[in-house]
């Protein structure tokens, strides 16, 4: 096992702290935001930053997101036990161990060759039973849908019509979308059809971008 010291954990109780001084209140986030040691999910040689609230670099060019983005999609997201979710851009697998922890049935799709091998297998190191696909993010997971929630990690030019087709009725996605300016959306699919989605909009945010009709690699 990967080693999680004392000073580590120390660590990770004053990040949860500064992501409540930020506005995060949801317990469960908190609670499994402290569980999950993010140093984990990063070279070794970036540990001393770990608990810093800042994006780190991880392989294939892609980062790992700030703590506090986590949260924030994490809470946004509104999972309930038991509750299935799709994760688009599995990345590092941090965002992927916080949803386990909250109790979710993970199907986790990451489009880098590289990542996707070396998270599954960490993922599974750790015990996380998060269900991890090598694919293309726009097209989701078909064969498993219909999910309660789906988070995309990455930012999108708009809102894959795909994604939005594998979620529940009164389904939640969690979601950047745009180009240069990304904004984070919650859309709520409606229950009956021929209603318009729920869209709210929580800021501005930054994310590497969402990959689409390029190789694996």
């Amino acid at each position: 096992m990967i080693e999680d010291t004392y000073a580590q954990k120390g660590q990770r109780e004053k990040m949860c702290k500064q992501l409540q001084e930020k506005g995060i209140t949801n317990g469960a986030v908190l609670a499994a935001m402290n569980k999950v040691p993010r140093h984990w999910y990063m070279d070794s040689a970036l540990w001393f930053h770990a608990y810093d609230d800042q994006a780190l670099p991880i392989l294939c060019d892609q980062t790992i997101s700030q703590p506090s983005t986590v949260a924030t999609q994490s809470s946004l997201l509104q999972v309930e036990q038991g509750m299935k979710v799709l994760e688009v851009g599995t990345g590092s697998g941090y965002q992927t161990a916080i949803l386990c922890e909250l109790g979710a049935k993970v199907f986790t799709i990451e489009r880098q060759k590289g990542l996707y091998e070396k998270t599954k297998a960490l993922l599974q190191q750790v015990g996380y039973r998060a269900k991890c696909f090598l694919g293309d993010g726009y097209k989701g997971a078909p064969s498993y849908a219909p999910f309660d929630r789906i988070i995309i990690t990455c930012g999108a030019p708009e809102v894959p019509q795909a994604l939005m087709d594998q979620l529940k009725p009164g389904g939640l996605m969690v979601i950047p979308v745009g180009d240069n300016e990304m904004e984070m959306l919650r859309i709520a699919k409606p229950v009956a059809e021929g209603e318009e989605p729920k869209v709210e909009r929580f800021g501005n945010c930054k994310f590497v971008p969402m990959l689409g009709k390029v190789k694996f690699r």
